[in-house]
Protein backbone atom coordinates (compact mmCIF):
# COMPACT_ATOMS: atom_id res chain seq x y z
CA UNK A 1 0.00 0.00 0.00
CA UNK A 2 2.79 2.29 1.14
CA UNK A 3 4.41 2.11 -2.93
CA UNK A 4 0.91 2.22 -4.30
CA UNK A 5 0.27 5.78 -2.14
CA UNK A 6 3.85 6.96 -3.32
CA UNK A 7 3.48 6.35 -7.01
CA UNK A 8 -0.38 8.10 -6.78
CA UNK A 9 1.51 11.37 -5.07
CA UNK A 10 4.27 10.94 -8.29
CA UNK A 11 1.51 10.99 -10.73
CA UNK A 12 -0.27 13.97 -9.63
CA UNK A 13 3.09 15.73 -8.61
CA UNK A 14 3.80 15.61 -12.34
CA UNK A 15 -0.11 16.72 -13.41
CA UNK A 16 1.13 19.89 -11.05
CA UNK A 17 4.22 20.61 -12.24
CA UNK A 18 4.43 19.93 -15.84
CA UNK A 19 5.99 17.01 -17.85
CA UNK A 20 9.48 18.00 -17.42
CA UNK A 21 9.25 16.81 -14.07
CA UNK A 22 10.70 13.11 -13.14
CA UNK A 23 11.01 11.14 -10.64
CA UNK A 24 14.26 8.80 -9.82
CA UNK A 25 13.52 5.10 -10.00
CA UNK A 26 14.32 1.89 -11.15
CA UNK A 27 12.79 -2.01 -11.20
CA UNK A 28 15.53 -3.14 -13.56
CA UNK A 29 13.49 -4.30 -16.05
CA UNK A 30 14.43 -1.24 -17.85
CA UNK A 31 11.50 1.07 -17.21
CA UNK A 32 13.39 3.06 -14.80
CA UNK A 33 15.68 6.77 -15.40
CA UNK A 34 18.95 5.49 -13.29
CA UNK A 35 21.99 5.03 -15.39
CA UNK A 36 24.85 5.44 -12.89
CA UNK A 37 24.92 2.70 -11.07
CA UNK A 38 28.40 1.95 -9.50
CA UNK A 39 30.17 -0.71 -7.22
CA UNK A 40 32.76 0.43 -4.83
CA UNK A 41 34.63 -2.63 -3.11
CA UNK A 42 32.06 -5.31 -4.17
CA UNK A 43 30.37 -6.37 -7.36
CA UNK A 44 27.11 -5.70 -9.00
CA UNK A 45 24.90 -7.07 -11.40
CA UNK A 46 21.70 -4.42 -12.98
CA UNK A 47 20.29 -7.91 -14.75
CA UNK A 48 20.06 -10.45 -12.53
CA UNK A 49 17.17 -12.91 -12.89
CA UNK A 50 15.01 -12.69 -9.57
CA UNK A 51 16.20 -15.23 -7.78
CA UNK A 52 13.58 -15.69 -5.01
CA UNK A 53 10.51 -14.88 -7.10
CA UNK A 54 7.96 -15.08 -4.18
CA UNK A 55 6.09 -12.98 -1.69
CA UNK A 56 5.71 -9.02 -2.34
CA UNK A 57 8.67 -9.22 -5.28
CA UNK A 58 8.08 -11.45 -8.37
CA UNK A 59 9.14 -9.52 -11.02
CA UNK A 60 11.69 -11.07 -13.54
CA UNK A 61 15.00 -8.73 -12.70
CA UNK A 62 17.01 -7.69 -9.78
CA UNK A 63 19.71 -5.88 -8.63
CA UNK A 64 22.43 -8.15 -7.30
CA UNK A 65 24.13 -6.70 -4.90
CA UNK A 66 27.75 -8.51 -3.59
CA UNK A 67 30.09 -7.35 -1.02
CA UNK A 68 32.93 -9.80 -0.88
CA UNK A 69 34.58 -8.93 2.48
CA UNK A 70 36.39 -5.25 1.46
CA UNK A 71 35.37 -2.96 4.59
CA UNK A 72 33.96 0.01 2.62
CA UNK A 73 31.94 -1.88 -0.10
CA UNK A 74 28.40 0.15 -1.28
CA UNK A 75 26.69 0.62 -4.02
CA UNK A 76 25.47 4.01 -5.51
CA UNK A 77 24.68 6.38 -8.32
CA UNK A 78 24.44 9.62 -9.57
CA UNK A 79 20.53 11.67 -9.21
CA UNK A 80 22.17 14.12 -11.72
CA UNK A 81 20.71 17.15 -10.25
CA UNK A 82 20.81 18.29 -6.75
CA UNK A 83 18.10 16.57 -4.60
CA UNK A 84 15.63 18.76 -2.77
CA UNK A 85 14.94 16.92 0.65
CA UNK A 86 12.85 19.52 2.20
CA UNK A 87 9.81 18.88 -0.67
CA UNK A 88 11.24 14.98 -1.12
CA UNK A 89 12.94 13.47 1.71
CA UNK A 90 11.59 10.30 1.68
CA UNK A 91 13.60 6.81 -0.96
CA UNK A 92 12.19 3.28 -0.84
CA UNK A 93 13.59 0.39 -2.32
CA UNK A 94 12.74 -3.26 -1.94
CA UNK A 95 15.45 -6.19 -0.70
CA UNK A 96 15.96 -9.25 -0.03
CA UNK A 97 18.68 -10.51 1.87
CA UNK A 98 19.41 -14.92 1.70
CA UNK A 99 20.95 -16.50 5.00
CA UNK A 100 23.10 -17.93 3.41
CA UNK A 101 24.55 -14.93 1.52
CA UNK A 102 26.37 -13.49 4.78
CA UNK A 103 28.77 -14.15 6.99
CA UNK A 104 30.07 -12.98 10.44
CA UNK A 105 28.00 -11.78 13.06
CA UNK A 106 27.11 -8.35 12.03
CA UNK A 107 23.36 -6.83 12.48
CA UNK A 108 21.30 -7.20 9.10
CA UNK A 109 20.51 -4.07 8.44
CA UNK A 110 20.42 -1.57 5.36
CA UNK A 111 21.82 1.45 5.12
CA UNK A 112 20.98 4.80 3.09
CA UNK A 113 23.50 7.64 2.63
CA UNK A 114 23.23 10.89 0.65
CA UNK A 115 26.56 12.63 -0.83
CA UNK A 116 27.89 15.50 -2.41
CA UNK A 117 29.33 13.79 -5.54
CA UNK A 118 31.41 17.46 -5.98
CA UNK A 119 33.45 17.64 -3.06
CA UNK A 120 37.34 15.66 -2.82
CA UNK A 121 36.59 13.35 -0.31
CA UNK A 122 32.59 12.98 -1.10
CA UNK A 123 32.32 10.42 1.88
CA UNK A 124 33.08 13.41 4.38
CA UNK A 125 29.62 15.15 2.94
CA UNK A 126 27.51 11.74 3.70
CA UNK A 127 24.21 11.89 5.91
CA UNK A 128 22.86 8.31 6.41
CA UNK A 129 20.32 6.32 8.14
CA UNK A 130 19.94 2.75 9.41
CA UNK A 131 17.41 0.50 8.76
CA UNK A 132 17.07 -3.47 10.67
CA UNK A 133 16.29 -6.21 8.08
CA UNK A 134 14.73 -9.50 7.86
CA UNK A 135 16.51 -12.09 6.53
CA UNK A 136 14.78 -14.79 3.57
CA UNK A 137 12.38 -12.37 2.62
CA UNK A 138 11.46 -9.29 0.37
CA UNK A 139 10.37 -6.35 2.12
CA UNK A 140 9.89 -2.63 1.35
CA UNK A 141 12.41 0.14 3.16
CA UNK A 142 11.87 3.48 3.68
CA UNK A 143 14.14 5.89 4.39
CA UNK A 144 12.68 9.61 5.49
CA UNK A 145 15.52 12.13 6.10
CA UNK A 146 13.00 14.96 8.01
CA UNK A 147 11.38 12.01 10.35
CA UNK A 148 13.69 9.45 10.77
CA UNK A 149 17.04 9.34 12.88
CA UNK A 150 20.28 10.00 10.56
CA UNK A 151 23.50 10.58 11.55
CA UNK A 152 25.38 12.69 9.92
CA UNK A 153 29.41 11.83 8.81
CA UNK A 154 30.57 15.47 10.06
CA UNK A 155 28.48 16.40 13.14
CA UNK A 156 28.54 20.07 12.48
CA UNK A 157 26.81 19.74 9.51
CA UNK A 158 23.25 21.23 9.20
CA UNK A 159 19.83 18.72 9.47
CA UNK A 160 19.40 17.36 5.79
CA UNK A 161 16.84 19.24 4.59
CA UNK A 162 18.77 22.07 5.21
CA UNK A 163 21.24 21.47 2.64
CA UNK A 164 21.05 21.55 -1.19
CA UNK A 165 24.25 20.07 -2.00
CA UNK A 166 23.54 16.06 -2.32
CA UNK A 167 23.53 14.63 -5.74
CA UNK A 168 24.78 11.24 -5.32
CA UNK A 169 22.99 8.39 -3.39
CA UNK A 170 24.69 5.04 -1.53
CA UNK A 171 23.39 1.56 -0.13
CA UNK A 172 25.61 -0.47 2.16
CA UNK A 173 24.51 -3.73 3.57
CA UNK A 174 25.27 -4.62 7.15
CA UNK A 175 27.62 -1.83 7.47
CA UNK A 176 31.14 -1.14 6.96
CA UNK A 177 34.17 -1.72 8.64
CA UNK A 178 34.36 -5.54 8.46
CA UNK A 179 35.51 -8.05 6.16
CA UNK A 180 32.41 -10.07 6.14
CA UNK A 181 30.30 -11.20 3.27
CA UNK A 182 27.06 -10.11 2.51
CA UNK A 183 25.18 -10.54 -1.00
CA UNK A 184 21.38 -8.63 -1.53
CA UNK A 185 18.84 -8.67 -3.89
CA UNK A 186 17.24 -4.96 -4.48
CA UNK A 187 14.12 -3.94 -6.46
CA UNK A 188 12.02 -0.77 -6.96
CA UNK A 189 14.24 1.96 -5.90
CA UNK A 190 11.89 5.06 -6.15
CA UNK A 191 12.28 8.29 -4.83
CA UNK A 192 10.11 11.23 -5.55
CA UNK A 193 11.30 14.38 -7.49
CA UNK A 194 9.84 17.24 -9.14
CA UNK A 195 13.13 18.23 -10.44
CA UNK A 196 13.68 18.06 -14.47
CA UNK A 197 16.90 15.58 -15.61
CA UNK A 198 18.67 16.71 -18.56
CA UNK A 199 17.96 15.16 -21.81
CA UNK A 200 20.32 12.48 -21.83
CA UNK A 201 23.19 11.94 -24.98
CA UNK A 202 22.82 9.05 -26.99
CA UNK A 203 26.07 7.25 -28.72
CA UNK A 204 24.80 5.20 -31.56
CA UNK A 205 26.60 6.29 -34.79
CA UNK A 206 29.86 4.19 -34.99
CA UNK A 207 32.51 6.46 -36.14
CA UNK A 208 35.88 4.52 -36.04
CA UNK A 209 36.31 0.46 -35.38
CA UNK A 210 38.92 -2.10 -35.82
CA UNK A 211 37.62 -5.58 -35.91
CA UNK A 212 41.00 -7.37 -36.61
CA UNK A 213 40.15 -9.38 -39.41
CA UNK A 214 42.90 -9.77 -41.14
CA UNK A 215 46.12 -12.20 -39.86
CA UNK A 216 49.42 -10.43 -39.29
CA UNK A 217 50.66 -7.28 -38.16
CA UNK A 218 48.80 -4.57 -36.83
CA UNK A 219 46.78 -2.27 -39.43
CA UNK A 220 49.49 0.77 -39.18
CA UNK A 221 46.20 2.83 -41.46
CA UNK A 222 44.56 2.52 -37.75
CA UNK A 223 47.55 2.17 -34.81
CA UNK A 224 51.35 2.77 -34.53
CA UNK A 225 53.95 1.40 -32.22
CA UNK A 226 54.93 3.84 -29.13
CA UNK A 227 58.39 2.61 -28.68
CA UNK A 228 61.01 5.50 -27.72
CA UNK A 229 61.65 5.56 -23.92
CA UNK A 230 59.75 8.98 -23.05
CA UNK A 231 62.23 9.50 -19.86
CA UNK A 232 65.73 8.51 -20.06
CA UNK A 233 66.36 5.27 -20.73
CA UNK A 234 62.87 3.81 -19.64
CA UNK A 235 59.63 4.04 -19.10
CA UNK A 236 57.28 5.50 -16.46
CA UNK A 237 56.35 4.25 -12.95
CA UNK A 238 59.45 1.92 -12.54
CA UNK A 239 58.17 -0.47 -15.81
CA UNK A 240 60.72 -2.81 -16.93
CA UNK A 241 59.74 -3.89 -20.67
CA UNK A 242 61.05 -2.64 -23.61
CA UNK A 243 58.07 -2.11 -26.12
CA UNK A 244 58.62 -3.12 -29.62
CA UNK A 245 57.32 -3.53 -32.89
CA UNK A 246 58.03 -6.64 -33.80
CA UNK A 247 55.10 -9.65 -34.70
CA UNK A 248 56.20 -11.31 -31.30
CA UNK A 249 54.71 -9.15 -29.68
CA UNK A 250 51.65 -7.84 -31.27
CA UNK A 251 49.72 -9.33 -33.82
CA UNK A 252 46.70 -10.05 -35.37
CA UNK A 253 45.46 -13.99 -35.61
CA UNK A 254 41.68 -15.73 -35.73
CA UNK A 255 39.98 -12.47 -35.59
CA UNK A 256 41.84 -11.03 -31.99
CA UNK A 257 44.73 -8.87 -31.63
CA UNK A 258 47.21 -10.15 -29.33
CA UNK A 259 49.37 -7.94 -27.22
CA UNK A 260 52.39 -10.09 -25.49
CA UNK A 261 54.33 -9.34 -22.43
CA UNK A 262 57.64 -11.92 -22.59
CA UNK A 263 60.67 -12.73 -20.60
CA UNK A 264 63.34 -12.37 -23.26
CA UNK A 265 66.76 -10.59 -23.71
CA UNK A 266 66.23 -7.48 -25.55
CA UNK A 267 68.53 -4.72 -26.47
CA UNK A 268 67.07 -1.71 -27.89
CA UNK A 269 68.06 2.38 -27.86
CA UNK A 270 71.14 1.25 -26.00
CA UNK A 271 69.67 -0.46 -23.03
CA UNK A 272 69.13 -3.70 -22.71
CA UNK A 273 65.99 -5.32 -20.69
CA UNK A 274 64.50 -8.97 -19.65
CA UNK A 275 60.88 -8.32 -20.94
CA UNK A 276 59.11 -6.97 -24.16
CA UNK A 277 55.53 -6.59 -25.05
CA UNK A 278 53.73 -3.80 -27.32
CA UNK A 279 52.22 -0.55 -26.60
CA UNK A 280 49.86 0.70 -29.14
CA UNK A 281 48.80 4.42 -29.86
CA UNK A 282 45.23 4.29 -32.22
CA UNK A 283 45.33 7.44 -35.48
CA UNK A 284 42.49 8.26 -34.59
CA UNK A 285 41.44 11.18 -32.11
CA UNK A 286 38.06 12.22 -31.48
CA UNK A 287 35.92 14.62 -28.69
CA UNK A 288 33.24 12.59 -26.69
CA UNK A 289 31.49 9.69 -27.05
CA UNK A 290 31.50 6.09 -26.12
CA UNK A 291 34.52 3.46 -26.66
CA UNK A 292 34.17 -0.39 -26.09
CA UNK A 293 36.63 -2.72 -26.06
CA UNK A 294 36.16 -6.51 -25.83
CA UNK A 295 39.05 -8.35 -24.60
CA UNK A 296 40.59 -11.16 -22.18
CA UNK A 297 43.42 -9.88 -19.72
CA UNK A 298 46.67 -11.88 -19.00
CA UNK A 299 47.64 -13.56 -15.90
CA UNK A 300 50.80 -13.63 -14.04
CA UNK A 301 52.02 -11.29 -10.64
CA UNK A 302 53.53 -7.81 -11.83
CA UNK A 303 51.55 -7.62 -15.09
CA UNK A 304 49.81 -4.51 -15.92
CA UNK A 305 47.60 -4.52 -18.75
CA UNK A 306 45.49 -1.44 -19.81
CA UNK A 307 42.72 -0.10 -22.11
CA UNK A 308 42.92 3.94 -21.94
CA UNK A 309 42.94 6.97 -23.44
CA UNK A 310 45.52 10.42 -23.68
CA UNK A 311 44.81 13.86 -24.79
CA UNK A 312 45.94 14.19 -28.43
CA UNK A 313 48.09 17.06 -26.96
CA UNK A 314 50.32 15.56 -24.82
CA UNK A 315 53.88 16.31 -25.21
CA UNK A 316 55.00 12.78 -24.39
CA UNK A 317 58.17 11.85 -26.36
CA UNK A 318 57.63 8.72 -28.65
CA UNK A 319 53.80 9.54 -28.87
CA UNK A 320 52.52 9.18 -32.22
CA UNK A 321 50.63 13.07 -31.64
CA UNK A 322 53.71 14.13 -30.53
CA UNK A 323 55.37 12.80 -33.36
CA UNK A 324 52.52 14.64 -35.64
CA UNK A 325 53.22 18.12 -34.03
CA UNK A 326 50.19 18.16 -31.57
CA UNK A 327 52.18 17.69 -28.12
CA UNK A 328 51.70 21.33 -25.99
CA UNK A 329 50.88 19.91 -22.88
CA UNK A 330 52.62 17.57 -19.70
CA UNK A 331 50.93 14.92 -17.96
CA UNK A 332 48.25 15.54 -16.18
CA UNK A 333 47.17 18.50 -17.91
CA UNK A 334 46.50 16.50 -20.96
CA UNK A 335 43.75 14.54 -18.43
CA UNK A 336 43.98 10.37 -18.95
CA UNK A 337 41.07 8.11 -19.00
CA UNK A 338 42.21 4.73 -18.00
CA UNK A 339 38.90 2.52 -19.17
CA UNK A 340 40.47 -0.71 -17.93
CA UNK A 341 43.59 -1.54 -15.58
CA UNK A 342 44.44 -5.01 -14.45
CA UNK A 343 47.32 -5.57 -11.61
CA UNK A 344 48.47 -9.65 -11.75
CA UNK A 345 48.58 -9.66 -8.28
CA UNK A 346 44.68 -8.82 -7.89
CA UNK A 347 43.74 -11.20 -10.47
CA UNK A 348 39.38 -10.49 -10.03
CA UNK A 349 39.46 -7.12 -9.33
CA UNK A 350 39.91 -4.57 -12.63
CA UNK A 351 39.91 -0.93 -12.39
CA UNK A 352 39.16 2.30 -13.91
CA UNK A 353 40.46 5.55 -12.99
CA UNK A 354 40.76 9.41 -14.19
CA UNK A 355 43.72 11.74 -13.76
CA UNK A 356 43.81 15.21 -14.26
CA UNK A 357 45.86 18.14 -12.57
CA UNK A 358 43.66 17.99 -9.40
CA UNK A 359 43.38 14.47 -9.13
CA UNK A 360 46.38 12.25 -10.34
CA UNK A 361 47.21 10.33 -6.93
CA UNK A 362 45.15 7.65 -7.70
CA UNK A 363 43.39 5.10 -4.90
CA UNK A 364 39.74 5.99 -3.97
CA UNK A 365 40.14 9.62 -4.92
CA UNK A 366 40.18 9.06 -8.60
CA UNK A 367 39.36 5.24 -9.11
CA UNK A 368 37.26 2.22 -8.82
CA UNK A 369 36.40 -1.05 -9.58
CA UNK A 370 34.40 -4.17 -9.99
CA UNK A 371 35.15 -7.93 -9.02
CA UNK A 372 35.16 -10.01 -12.02
CA UNK A 373 35.63 -13.78 -11.32
CA UNK A 374 36.25 -14.54 -14.95
CA UNK A 375 38.59 -11.43 -16.03
CA UNK A 376 41.45 -13.43 -16.89
CA UNK A 377 39.42 -16.50 -18.67
CA UNK A 378 36.52 -14.63 -20.78
CA UNK A 379 36.16 -12.33 -22.84
CA UNK A 380 34.25 -8.84 -21.39
CA UNK A 381 33.32 -5.84 -22.74
CA UNK A 382 35.00 -2.62 -21.05
CA UNK A 383 33.50 0.57 -22.22
CA UNK A 384 33.71 4.53 -21.84
CA UNK A 385 30.92 7.42 -21.93
CA UNK A 386 32.18 10.67 -22.50
CA UNK A 387 30.22 13.35 -22.56
CA UNK A 388 30.43 17.55 -21.76
CA UNK A 389 29.73 16.53 -18.20
CA UNK A 390 30.62 13.09 -17.05
CA UNK A 391 32.46 9.95 -17.61
CA UNK A 392 31.15 6.81 -16.95
CA UNK A 393 33.12 3.43 -16.91
CA UNK A 394 31.32 0.16 -17.28
CA UNK A 395 32.23 -3.39 -17.47
CA UNK A 396 29.47 -5.41 -19.67
CA UNK A 397 27.08 -2.54 -19.23
CA UNK A 398 27.61 -2.51 -15.23
CA UNK A 399 28.67 0.42 -14.13
CA UNK A 400 31.19 0.74 -11.38
CA UNK A 401 32.71 4.42 -11.62
CA UNK A 402 31.44 7.95 -12.57
CA UNK A 403 33.09 11.14 -12.86
CA UNK A 404 31.44 13.97 -12.68
CA UNK A 405 32.50 17.71 -11.29
CA UNK A 406 30.54 20.51 -10.40
CA UNK A 407 33.24 23.17 -11.14
CA UNK A 408 35.05 22.05 -14.31
CA UNK A 409 37.54 24.14 -15.30
CA UNK A 410 42.00 22.95 -16.33
CA UNK A 411 42.14 21.62 -13.21
CA UNK A 412 39.38 19.65 -12.85
CA UNK A 413 38.15 18.75 -16.45
CA UNK A 414 40.90 18.85 -19.32
CA UNK A 415 38.85 16.32 -21.43
CA UNK A 416 37.22 18.82 -23.74
CA UNK A 417 39.98 18.44 -26.36
CA UNK A 418 40.05 15.56 -28.06
CA UNK A 419 41.99 12.09 -26.94
CA UNK A 420 43.37 8.79 -28.61
CA UNK A 421 42.88 5.19 -27.43
CA UNK A 422 46.39 3.24 -26.10
CA UNK A 423 46.35 -0.42 -25.41
CA UNK A 424 49.57 -1.96 -23.77
CA UNK A 425 50.69 -4.73 -21.40
CA UNK A 426 53.18 -3.53 -19.06
CA UNK A 427 56.05 -5.19 -16.30
CA UNK A 428 56.07 -4.21 -13.26
CA UNK A 429 59.16 -4.81 -11.55
CA UNK A 430 57.62 -6.87 -9.05
CA UNK A 431 56.88 -9.87 -11.99
CA UNK A 432 57.61 -13.51 -11.04
CA UNK A 433 60.72 -14.93 -12.05
CA UNK A 434 58.13 -17.70 -12.94
CA UNK A 435 56.30 -15.40 -15.37
CA UNK A 436 57.34 -16.66 -19.74
CA UNK A 437 54.89 -14.84 -21.70
CA UNK A 438 51.42 -13.38 -21.40
CA UNK A 439 48.85 -11.87 -23.77
CA UNK A 440 45.67 -9.67 -24.09
CA UNK A 441 43.49 -10.37 -26.81
CA UNK A 442 41.01 -8.01 -28.10
CA UNK A 443 38.50 -9.03 -30.31
CA UNK A 444 37.43 -5.40 -31.38
CA UNK A 445 37.41 -1.48 -30.83
CA UNK A 446 34.87 0.72 -31.64
CA UNK A 447 33.86 4.05 -30.88
CA UNK A 448 30.48 5.44 -31.16
CA UNK A 449 29.46 9.19 -31.50
CA UNK A 450 25.97 11.18 -31.72
CA UNK A 451 24.59 10.75 -35.61
CA UNK A 452 23.18 13.08 -37.48
CA UNK A 453 19.99 11.92 -38.85
CA UNK A 454 20.83 10.39 -42.07
CA UNK A 455 18.45 9.16 -45.22
CA UNK A 456 17.92 5.85 -43.63
CA UNK A 457 17.15 7.08 -39.84
CA UNK A 458 14.96 10.20 -41.29
CA UNK A 459 12.66 7.47 -43.05
CA UNK A 460 11.86 5.29 -39.83
CA UNK A 461 11.36 6.41 -36.05
CA UNK A 462 12.59 4.81 -33.50
CA UNK A 463 11.14 2.48 -31.10
CA UNK A 464 10.77 1.18 -27.26
CA UNK A 465 11.15 -2.54 -28.82
CA UNK A 466 13.37 -4.77 -26.62
CA UNK A 467 16.52 -6.34 -28.67
CA UNK A 468 18.75 -9.00 -27.33
CA UNK A 469 21.38 -10.39 -27.08
CA UNK A 470 22.87 -7.05 -27.94
CA UNK A 471 25.94 -7.38 -29.67
CA UNK A 472 24.43 -10.47 -31.83
CA UNK A 473 26.42 -13.55 -32.33
CA UNK A 474 24.20 -15.58 -34.67
CA UNK A 475 20.35 -14.49 -33.56
CA UNK A 476 18.57 -12.07 -32.45
CA UNK A 477 15.05 -11.83 -30.23
CA UNK A 478 13.09 -8.73 -30.42
CA UNK A 479 10.34 -7.53 -27.99
CA UNK A 480 7.61 -5.39 -30.09
CA UNK A 481 5.95 -2.67 -28.16
CA UNK A 482 3.45 -3.17 -31.13
CA UNK A 483 -0.37 -5.07 -31.39
CA UNK A 484 0.69 -6.26 -35.01
CA UNK A 485 -0.29 -9.41 -35.60
CA UNK A 486 0.60 -12.10 -38.74
CA UNK A 487 3.89 -12.43 -40.73
CA UNK A 488 6.16 -9.20 -41.12
CA UNK A 489 9.01 -8.40 -43.20
CA UNK A 490 12.48 -7.50 -40.96
CA UNK A 491 14.91 -5.90 -43.16
CA UNK A 492 18.99 -5.53 -42.11
CA UNK A 493 20.78 -2.18 -43.25
CA UNK A 494 24.34 -1.57 -42.63
CA UNK A 495 25.55 2.07 -41.77
CA UNK A 496 26.01 2.97 -45.04
CA UNK A 497 22.34 2.20 -45.82
CA UNK A 498 22.90 -1.05 -48.40
CA UNK A 499 20.17 -4.00 -47.53
CA UNK A 500 22.07 -6.92 -46.21
CA UNK A 501 19.77 -9.15 -44.84
CA UNK A 502 16.08 -9.79 -45.24
CA UNK A 503 13.61 -12.42 -43.17
CA UNK A 504 9.81 -12.46 -42.80
CA UNK A 505 8.44 -14.36 -39.35
CA UNK A 506 5.39 -13.94 -37.63
CA UNK A 507 5.04 -12.49 -34.21
CA UNK A 508 3.90 -14.44 -31.75
CA UNK A 509 2.79 -12.45 -28.45
CA UNK A 510 5.05 -9.29 -29.86
CA UNK A 511 7.80 -11.40 -30.15
CA UNK A 512 10.17 -12.94 -32.63
CA UNK A 513 13.54 -14.67 -33.40
CA UNK A 514 15.69 -13.64 -36.32
CA UNK A 515 18.15 -16.39 -37.10
CA UNK A 516 21.14 -16.70 -39.74
CA UNK A 517 22.64 -13.62 -38.21
CA UNK A 518 26.41 -14.94 -38.45
CA UNK A 519 27.97 -14.24 -41.82
CA UNK A 520 27.42 -10.39 -41.06
CA UNK A 521 30.66 -8.65 -40.55
CA UNK A 522 31.36 -7.15 -37.58
CA UNK A 523 29.89 -3.14 -36.98
CA UNK A 524 26.60 -1.84 -36.17
CA UNK A 525 23.11 -2.34 -38.22
CA UNK A 526 19.38 -1.55 -38.09
CA UNK A 527 16.34 -3.47 -38.78
CA UNK A 528 13.36 -1.86 -39.90
CA UNK A 529 9.93 -3.32 -40.14
CA UNK A 530 6.62 -2.07 -41.61
CA UNK A 531 2.98 -2.92 -41.71
CA UNK A 532 -0.30 -1.38 -41.74
CA UNK A 533 0.92 2.41 -41.66
CA UNK A 534 3.84 1.40 -39.04
CA UNK A 535 7.24 1.68 -40.11
CA UNK A 536 10.01 1.29 -36.94
CA UNK A 537 13.55 0.51 -36.62
CA UNK A 538 15.99 -1.29 -33.99
CA UNK A 539 20.08 -0.58 -33.93
CA UNK A 540 22.53 -3.80 -32.77
CA UNK A 541 25.57 -4.48 -32.82
CA UNK A 542 27.81 -7.72 -34.73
Amino acid sequence: MRLFQIKLLSILVVLATGANAQNIEDDFEGNGNINTWSAFDCAMNTNLANPVAQGINTTATVLEYFDYGNIYGNISFLAGRKLNIAANPEFSFKIYVPSNGITGAQNNRVTLKLENSNVVNAWQSNVGIDKPILLNQWQVVTFNFVTDTYINFDPNSPAPAERIDFDRIVIQVNGEGNTNQVRAYIDDFFHLNTIPLPPPVVYNQLVWSDEFTANGPIDSNQWFHQTQFPVGDSWFNGEVQHYTNRLANSYVQNGKLHIVAKKESFSNQGVTKSYTSARLNSKFAFKYGRVEVRAKIPSGIGTWPAIWLLGKNINEKGAYWQTQGFGNKPWPDCGEIDIMEHWGDKPNHVSSAYHTPSTYQGGALNSAGQFIPTAISDFHVYALEWTANKLVFSIDSIVHFTYQPAVKNANTWPFNEEQFILLNVAIESSIKPSFIQGAMEIDYVRVYQESAVGILENEVNTTTAKAFPNPVIDQIRLELNTNLQGAIKFDVYNMQGSLVYSQEKALENGKVQLTDLGALPKGLYIITYAKDGLRESIKFVK
